[in-house]
């Protein structure tokens, strides 16, 4: 393969990646806004955590359809369909007037990203060559972090500028209206750029357009033997009906195996709640004392540590293998959550003393680097490529669709746990999960790294 055709891959990976980008900053562009949105809407602890976590409700919808229906209109397609679903809820959610209008538009932005979590993942997969794929595969997670990033950097602009995300901004606004309407622009130039990617090779063959999909092959693998992969690819993706979720059908509680392993790798990347420092994290921070001022830039610290660490992960994934990443990752998570659950039960009233404040903060970060390097873009790299080409988006669905009920389910319980029961049991747990996900990757992840898509079995 030469550089020419690398530059290819790299180029349409990387647009189709914009979907991760939006997909980040559509979920944490909130973190900088639930103070604010508590206020303005008079909300309860339990009704705050509807708010943040709504958006996820739509995202596990959107992901568990979007396998379907990329199966039947093409990859391509589809993420337009998540660009204009992105730009509508924007537009909503910053001019919503009431509690429950601002939940329909963040739903309607969740099946967005749901769709976009499903979708870029496997068409990175289907495009990249098995010796780029891991660091193709990782975009995605990059594109995430630094949705994150421009995302928290967006709210502490607006919240600066206007002295505070619940004042007036501009036109009437207060600042945190316009946190959720940038998100306009870029889901904008989303849709634009899709529409100049090529289709997915393995969804032509699928659906017998051997011409065209030899030409990508051609034009963006560089293959030698192009009839012989066509061929490959083709009677991979051999069934006697339409794509369907009965292709997951199996043995196991009614599901294949390798399905089950994708439902709980994603669910645990969610149950080590790695959200929480994401949507709550400008919370938290000023709960313990810092200004909101503070407590925005260490959120916006904390996400420029885990674009860094993503990086770092690009870097390796191909070289050091999907398994050991993912080992050293829970292994890391589990001890930086003890820590921060030992700080918090520390605390005294509503300050942690010195020095477990200082404690908590790196910790915290220690942790968001250690998912960073490996459970954050590994997951995503594995749910692309770990199903074989004849179940790969249904499956992808499926998983993903679990991974964001498990969102949703850690993100909307996390305020009463945390009033209730502590931020001591809160961060125990979310240890006791990543210690149990060490477990699961020794026992059922399989390495995948050089593989060819075609060589993965169900």
């Amino acid at each position: 393969m030469t550089a020419h055709h690398n530059g290819k891959a790299i180029l349409v990976s990387a647009v189709a990646a914009l979907g991760g980008f939006l997909f980040g900053f559509d979920t944490a562009v909130i973190n900088g806004a639930v103070d604010a949105i508590q206020h303005s809407f008079a909300l309860s602890p339990t009704a705050t955590g509807v708010s943040v976590a709504c958006a996820l409700v739509g995202s596990a919808v959107g992901a568990w359809y979007a396998g379907r229906v990329a199966d039947r209109l093409g990859r391509v397609r589809v993420m337009v369909i998540a660009a204009v679903l992105f730009t509508v809820s924007s537009l909503g959610a910053g001019l919503a007037f009431s509690l429950w209008d601002f939940i329909a538009w963040r739903v309607i932005g969740g099946i967005g990203v749901g769709v976009a979590s499903v979708i870029a993942p496997a068409y990175i997969a289907e495009v990249s060559p098995a010796a780029l794929r891991g660091r193709l595969g990782s975009l995605q997670q990059l594109a995430i972090v630094l949705g994150i990033f421009v995302s928290l950097l967006v709210d502490a602009f607006f919240a600066q500028a206007a002295g505070g995300a619940g004042h007036v901004l501009w036109l009437g606004l207060p600042a945190w209206r316009w946190m959720f309407l940038a998100g306009v622009v870029p889901s904008i130039a989303y849709g634009v750029l899709a529409l100049q990617i090529p289709e997915s090779p393995r969804f032509l063959v699928a659906r017998g357009q051997l011409e065209a999909a030899t030409r990508v092959l051609v034009d963006m693998l560089g293959e030698i033997d192009i009839a012989a992969k066509v061929r490959d690819i083709a009677a991979s993706m051999k069934r006697e009906h339409e794509p369907s979720l009965r292709d997951l059908r199996g043995p196991r509680f009614g599901l294949l195996g390798i399905v089950w392993i994708g439902i709980v790798l994603s669910m645990f990347q969610q149950l080590v709640g790695i959200n929480v420092i994401f949507y709550y994290s400008t919370t938290l921070w000023h709960s313990v004392g810092l200004t909101e001022a503070d407590a925005l830039t260490i959120s916006v610290a904390t996400s420029v540590t885990n674009v860094v660490v993503t990086v770092v992960a690009i870097a390796l994934v191909d070289r050091v293998g999907r398994r050991p990443l993912l080992l050293v990752g829970s292994a890391g998570m589990a001890l930086c959550l003890a820590a921060m659950a030992v700080a918090f039960s520390q605390g005294g009233g509503e300050h942690l003393n010195a020095p477990y404040g200082t404690i908590a903060l790196v910790a915290a970060n220690g942790y968001v680097v250690f998912f960073g390097v490996s459970w954050g873009p590994v997951v995503w790299v594995l749910l692309g490529e770990m199903f074989s080409n004849r179940i790969r988006a249904s499956a992808l669905a499926v998983a993903a669709a679990a991974q964001w009920a498990a969102n949703f389910a850690v993100s909307v319980s996390f305020p009463g746990i945390a009033s209730h029961l502590g931020l001591t049991f809160a961060y125990a747990m979310f240890a006791a999960f990543a210690t149990a996900s060490l477990a699961f990757v020794w026992r059922y992840i399989k390495e995948t790294r050089g593989r060819e898509l075609e060589s993965m079995t169900d």
